[in-house]
């Protein structure tokens, strides 16, 4: 089958032709119809975070139909339209049962520590593939796996409640997500941070409030927009300490401070003034549960979750346009989602 790979660190993706992945007992082969590219994948390929080996196939955003199922499925059967939980599994230990798969010590992510989804097919086990609606193209399940999910994850943990504010630092693919769920959560009032105008824009068409980081500092913005109480939710999906120490910054008096970004340098906090004197919280958000994806699925085939309009672009499966749309991602592209289709 036809693959896009990472074979060196620092290089260009290039396609090989590997073989058909086996399905055991327990998988579903899914032929993939949508692959999205996500700013983790420009990552592995620079090698700011690390793949498990070389040569892998990036891709863990992924939706399709089922081609082929191993003989213990029972749930699926071919030409299912599917997508795919991006943690591989074990389904047995503390964190699994607890469903906190996301520390499970076995785990594996699709396109980081196995082969992934920028291939014509991929084979995971059972428990890790969804039925995919009628109602949701492809193109919009196989985001709905990763930036979608991790915004409503991040939204959950923060327990951002009906009347209550929020800030949405970075208005990439997670953050055109985190506008909408807040809204379906009951928020009140919903600022978007950013930089860029084209993004600022694509906020407020969603009911967001926009705030330009280029023309002063965010945190007196919103001071100055919510008279000095500040927000009851701030969500960070940059990674930079900058915007994480905003975002701290930015919260009222029993707020929530959710950090989702990438970042391994560290940022600092005033204990007193910025989270003992308010009872602040800084939560970290790692990743997203399985069993919120039907939730989420759900509010996509409703269009409560609206992923359609201009928020994504769409390449073939082909190594020079995933490659440009990589380095876009790594110059802070205008278009908040690309997804390959085939």
């Amino acid at each position: 089958m036809k693959a896009v790979r990472l074979t060196a660190i620092g290089s260009p993706l290039e396609e090989e032709g590997i073989d058909v992945p086996a399905v055991g007992p327990t998988d579903v082969l899914v032929g993939i119809r949508a692959a999205g590219i996500c700013h983790s994948d420009a990552h592995y390929r620079a090698g700011v975070s690390g793949v498990k080996q070389l040569p892998i196939t990036l891709g863990h955003e992924i939706a399709g139909t089922v081609e082929q199922i191993g003989v213990a499925v029972r749930n699926f059967q071919a030409g299912d339209r599917v997508c795919v939980h991006y943690l591989v599994s074990c389904g047995k230990c503390a964190f699994c049962r607890a469903g906190n798969e996301q520390f499970c010590p076995s785990a594996e992510m699709i396109g980081k520590h196995r082969d992934g989804g920028y291939a014509e097919f991929i084979a995971v086990p059972e428990r890790s593939v969804f039925g995919l609606p009628d109602e949701i193209p492809f193109e919009q399940g196989a985001i709905l796996m990763c930036s979608s999910a991790t915004s409503w994850h991040a939204l959950k943990k923060a327990r951002l409640q009906p009347g209550e504010t929020v800030a949405v630092f970075g208005m990439g693919g997670l953050g055109v997500s985190a506008v909408q769920l807040a809204r379906h959560r009951g928020a009140s009032q919903i600022f978007a941070i950013d930089i860029n105008p084209r993004k600022l824009e694509l906020a407020a068409g969603l009911g967001a409030i926009p705030i330009n980081a280029t023309v002063g500092n965010p945190v007196e913005q919103l001071n100055e927009m919510t008279e000095a109480r500040g927000v009851d939710v701030a969500l960070e999906l940059i990674g930079l300490p900058l915007t994480m120490r905003q975002a701290v910054q930015s919260v009222a008096i029993l707020g929530r401070a959710a950090l989702v970004g990438l970042t391994g340098q560290a940022f600092e906090v005033a204990p007193y003034a910025e989270l003992i004197n308010k009872e602040a919280e800084i939560i970290g958000v790692s990743d997203h549960l399985a069993s919120e994806i039907p939730e989420l699925l759900e509010l996509a085939r409703t269009r409560t979750l609206d992923l359609s309009g201009n928020i994504i672009r769409t390449i073939p499966l082909d190594a020079s346009a995933i490659n440009a749309a990589l380095d876009g991602l790594e110059k802070s592209s205008d278009h908040p989602r690309t997804v390959i289709i085939w």
